[in-house]
């Protein structure tokens, strides 16, 4: 049996796969947010709540914000910033009693998409995380490629591209910069940019659902939001040029997001015409704590 965690800044996640893939159990409990030993507790008890029901040890995967640095072998790069600089692998073996495998949780998200999700069959993936934090990940003829530095797929620190005036020099990021795309992309930034516009207070999911019942100041929220969705695309087209890019995250949900999507990435992608598909993630927001699953082969529990 194989045991999937997706380590969220609200939320974490437990999956048990069998040898097949099959869903034998899942659950969600929220995190303890800004507390890290309650974050290993809550991990430990969901492994405990799997294998006592499924009367089952298994192997464990888990899927974080951020990664670990090969340089010093601590957490580095996540947007729940009480897991940085933690060894977040070690620290997970000694409270389960067993190894666990760490990455990224765009990089998890990639892999279940490409393996048998929304990019099945496609050669290159780009998958996409839309929700607290901004993330992606990239899969190479069925492969994960995480890069010399572990942070291959992380557009979502990249300036956000060609800015407007207003959109300089652009919000303040946790990872110390000013103007990346996660600060304009992830759902607290959605939020924020309407109530700085309307000076309400909505959800992302309700500002969509404002917008299709013809709020104008919600539309125009959500054009814009899609615009910026479409200049950080471009980027990646630009750079990797995948066959298909998923979306995933809570914002993937918004389903006006997809309308026309990839015709205004051509129109500032570097090339005549481009016709990358972009679609909505196949197992939704459980696509990530699913690769985590994956990240162990058949057999290793």
């Amino acid at each position: 049996m194989r045991i999937g965690i997706d380590l969220g800044g609200t939320k974490i996640e437990v999956i048990a796969l069998d040898a097949s893939g099959a869903v034998l159990l899942r659950h969600r409990t929220p995190t303890p947010a800004g507390d890290y030993d309650g974050t290993l507790a809550a991990i430990r008890a969901l492994v405990d709540l799997v294998e006592a029901k499924t009367g089952r040890r298994g192997s464990v995967g888990v899927a974080t914000p951020g990664a670990l640095s090969l340089r010093t072998g601590l957490i580095k790069n996540a947007n729940s910033t009480v897991l940085n600089g933690r060894p977040l692998d070690r620290d997970l073996a000694d409270c389960l009693g067993r190894p666990a495998r760490i990455e990224n949780d765009a990089n998890c998200f990639a892999l279940s998409e490409a393996a048998d999700g929304a990019g099945a069959g496609a050669r290159t993936v780009f998958g996409v995380i839309l929700g607290t934090g901004v993330g992606g990940g990239l899969i190479v003829d069925g492969r994960l490629v995480s890069g010399r530095h572990h942070i291959a797929g992380e557009w979502g620190h990249n300036p956000l591209p060609w800015p407007t005036d207003t959109e300089r020099p652009g919000p303040a990021c946790y990872c110390g910069k000013s103007g990346c795309i996660e600060t304009f992309l992830s759902g607290p930034a959605f939020t924020r940019e309407f109530l700085n516009h309307s000076g309400r207070d909505l959800s992302p999911g309700a500002i969509a659902e404002a917008a299709s019942g013809g709020d104008a100041a919600a539309a125009s929220c959500l054009a814009l939001y899609r615009d910026r969705l479409a200049r950080g695309l471009a980027s990646v087209v630009n750079v990797i040029d995948p066959d298909v890019i998923v979306l995933g995250g809570g914002l993937s949900n918004i389903a006006a997001l997809y309308e026309g999507l990839p015709a205004v990435i051509a129109l500032y992608a570097f090339s005549d015409g481009v016709d990358t598909p972009v679609r909505r993630a196949a197992h939704g927001d459980s696509s990530g704590v699913r690769g985590a699953a994956w990240l162990w082969p058949a057999g290793s529990d």
